[in-house]
């Protein structure tokens, strides 16, 4: 899990952008590369609206190799329930082309592929770290004020598969969407408390 939303967080969600949308292509690049192109095919364009954000993560599909299938269906069940959070883009992110690069400095993960054009981005990226492997592909489309992603992750760990119970592969089907609803507030940054219908 913690690959997954780290590579969420590298997503440049930034793209969110003017009426006139960039074309942005960009192939084994890292997080900040990916930035940095964005930035250059905008140029003095906003990215982004700058207010609060809010949006859910939904798990729609979980498979971890080495548990029993029951552990495996208990775990999908309490982590499909949507994971709701909030951010804040200032004035000062819009003007230096932050927004949502909240993982630019990651040099965990690259991009094998990166393509943002007419309203829509399309990606693939491999994270990697100790506690494992990560390979992502992202696809969704954008507005100003408001973006939706689908994510497909694989990720295997050391000694994935070797015994049951032990450290695993994990594949991981993600729905991401989030949109702009007014003014900053001051209590974003996190996630935000699930209410009851």
């Amino acid at each position: 899990m913690r690959l997954v939303f780290a590579a969420v967080l590298t997503l440049p969600l930034a793209a969110c952008g003017p009426a006139k949308t960039p074309t942005v292509e960009a192939t084994n690049a890292t997080p900040a590369e990916v930035q940095a192109k964005v930035a250059a095919a905008t140029g003095d364009a906003d990215l982004v609206k700058p207010g609060r954000w809010e949006g859910s993560m939904t798990m729609h599909d979980m498979q971890m190799s080495g548990l029993p299938p029951e552990v495996q269906q208990q775990m999908s069940a309490r982590m499909t329930e949507p994971h709701r959070f909030t951010s804040c883009v200032t004035p000062e992110d819009v003007k230096a082309k932050r927004g949502f690069f909240t993982g630019a400095k990651d040099s965990h993960c690259t991009y094998d592929h990166f393509t943002m054009a007419g309203g829509k981005i399309d990606a693939a990226m491999v994270c990697k770290e100790t506690v494992g492997t990560m390979k992502a592909t992202m696809a969704g489309s954008y507005t100003p004020e408001s973006y939706h992603f689908d994510m497909r992750s694989t990720t295997e760990a050391p000694g994935a598969g070797a015994a049951p119970g032990g450290p695993g592969a994990q594949k991981m089907t993600i729905t991401i969407d989030a949109r702009r609803t007014g003014e900053c507030r001051g209590d974003e940054n996190g996630a935000t408390p699930k209410t009851k219908p």
